[in-house]
């Protein structure tokens, strides 16, 4: 018994010591917004929780998140339940708890200037007028982090954008919202065992 504790708290510890790496689907919480356009980093965690086997059965943070041990890395995936714009009083706190770099942090989010299908992958930059990305910019204090846009297209003529980005896709644009959200959800396997700029090379 003494060496089962012994060795469990070895593990803990080398656990703890793990480089971490944080991955965040931005979204807004319940069912009134399953599908939406505004919720495809939600839909691109669904998916990475399949392709890592991380389930996210922890509740914390203002978010629903898991973690597991993946070759030498500590990975996690984040839902933040804020509603977009608070994101980053999800995101920030999660990392300030388990001391993850902003270098560390990747999120996932949709792009109304990439048309539907579209996949672009950025070190840096400023939040294009995405309410989640603004939220977490301005609790981060820093723009340098990962990010994966997934393109949703803009609103018909008439149409407004918040109305726009809480509808669900048209049907001829359903197969492309899968296939590319499946794509980026193997974007983020490549980051769990590779550097950021290698996964820009491949999938951008």
């Amino acid at each position: 018994m003494f060496f089962k504790r012994l060795f469990q708290r070895h593990e803990q510890t080398e656990s703890e010591n793990l480089p971490m790496k944080l991955i965040v689907g931005l979204g807004n919480p319940g069912k009134k917004y399953e599908s939406t356009r505004h919720n495809v980093g939600f839909d691109t965690i669904d998916k990475c929780q399949s392709l890592l086997n991380i389930s996210l059965d922890q509740s914390k943070f203002k978010g629903i998140y898991g973690f597991r041990k993946i070759e030498e890395h500590k990975i996690f995936l984040l839902k933040p339940l804020t509603f977009m714009n608070l994101s980053g009083e999800s995101v920030v706190p999660l990392m300030n708890f388990y001391k993850i770099t902003p270098e560390n942090l990747l999120v996932i989010y949709d792009d109304l200037d990439l048309s539907p299908g579209t996949l672009r992958l950025r070190q840096k930059g400023g939040p294009g007028g995405h309410n989640g990305m603004k939220s977490i910019i301005a609790h981060l204090g820093t723009d340098q982090f990962n990010r994966i846009r997934i393109g949703i297209g803009r609103p018909p003529a008439g149409e407004a954008v918040s109305n726009y980005v809480l509808n669900a896709f048209a049907p001829q644009e359903r197969q492309a919202i899968n296939e590319v959200t499946d794509k980026a959800a193997k974007a983020v396997e490549k980051w769990v065992k590779s550097d950021f700029i290698q996964v820009m090379n491949e999938f951008n």
